[in-house]
């Protein structure tokens, strides 16, 4: 059973951000806390994963610093290797580089290819050569390299690399070829057990040791805070999570609701009146709650924690219990889960 500073990790800079610099504090409150990992959800305007997890790795001393997600789409392998490498040297060891392949729209309007399941497991491969001291030739769904090399590398492990993963073959290949997965916020505990076991059942498919293999569930929580001020942190996100087409069904699959509930959610007038726009970047918080009404309340509750301290800590270690190996919490900041760190050290 993992120890409370093993177990529990928190993103910093959650949501949108227009000072970086905020993010350096937040690490630091995470790690007074006694808290395991930070990890931050890279945005292509003021959260740059390496310019932050480099800056946040020379201002604490223990506390892990995971990427959760960033996606090999607008980096080279090359670049990615460059870039785990160094920050794992940076921070001693600390680094995990969790990648995601994010959403096919956004890769349409960037102009570029959007990553599919057999090119992120190809990326993970190319990965491990560089990090081994390997010259990588390839030419497959990754791309085309005709000669890789990293000539320097740093007298450290390589850095953990995990993938996000909600739906049942990138759970697989979670496991196959990375060393475990990052889950999704709004699954249920029993909907995390499965999960697991999908992503250890794709390890030992690949001769691979299944208890290896670490998964780390996101859950959003809102603990000690107003109802008003947890409606922001919980339903806001959710409905915004549920309007992604794509996203939205895997978690409705995923928890093994009803998809019809779904398909009348995205009906609402509201979302009609987006012209395709993504809710979450169109529509505001508030908004966001209200067209949260429309759900099923069972969605909401079932699949994320919020009350008091002592409700709150027993409530994730439903999710330990489930076998996640690691719990990011989501929703606040790091200081606002100072109740919450030691009530579940109780």
């Amino acid at each position: 059973m993992p120890t409370t500073s093993e177990a529990l990790g928190c993103y910093v800079l959650p949501g949108g951000v227009s000072d970086p610099a905020q993010g350096i504090g937040q690490a630091q409150d995470a790690e007074r806390l006694g808290l395991g990992a930070v990890w931050i959800g890279e945005r292509y305007d003021t959260k740059d994963l390496p310019s932050l997890a480099g800056a946040i790795g020379q201002s604490t001393a223990r506390v892990r610093i995971g990427a959760a997600v960033t996606s090999p789409g607008l980096r080279h392998p090359m670049v990615l290797a460059s870039m785990g490498q160094t920050l794992q040297a940076l921070t001693g060891g600390r680094f995990t580089l969790g990648l995601g392949r994010s959403a096919a729209w956004r890769w349409r309007t960037y102009g570029v290819p959007a990553p599919t399941l057999a090119s992120m497991g190809d990326t993970a491969v190319i990965l491990r050569r560089l990090w081994a001291g390997e010259t990588v030739r390839y030419d497959g769904p990754a791309g085309t390299f005709p000669e890789l090399r990293l000539a320097q590398r740093p007298a450290v492990a390589p850095p953990r690399l995990l993938l996000a993963a909600v739906g049942p073959r990138t759970l697989a290949l979670a496991g196959s070829h990375f060393d475990g997965a990052l889950l999704h916020p709004f699954l249920t505990p029993d909907a995390v057990a499965r999960s697991v076991a999908s992503v250890r059942a794709g390890a030992a498919s690949a001769g691979r040791d299944p208890d290896a293999a670490r998964c780390v569930a996101a859950v959003v929580t809102a603990c000690d805070v107003p109802d008003a001020a947890a409606d922001l942190a919980i339903r806001a996100r959710g409905a915004g999570y549920f309007h992604v087409a794509g996203l939205g069904d895997a978690l409705v699959g995923a928890n093994g609701w009803a998809g019809d509930a779904l398909a009348r959610y995205r009906d609402l007038p509201v979302f009609a009146r987006l012209g395709g726009q993504q809710a979450d970047k169109a529509m505001s918080r508030a908004e966001l709650v209200d067209a949260s009404r429309a759900l099923p309340d069972a969605w909401i509750t079932d699949a994320s924690v919020s009350g008091d301290a002592p409700h709150c800590a027993a409530r994730l270690q439903t999710y330990l219990d489930a076998g996640a190996d690691e719990l990011i919490l989501h929703g606040s900041t790091p200081a606002d889960y100072a109740t919450l760190a030691v009530a579940f050290g109780r």
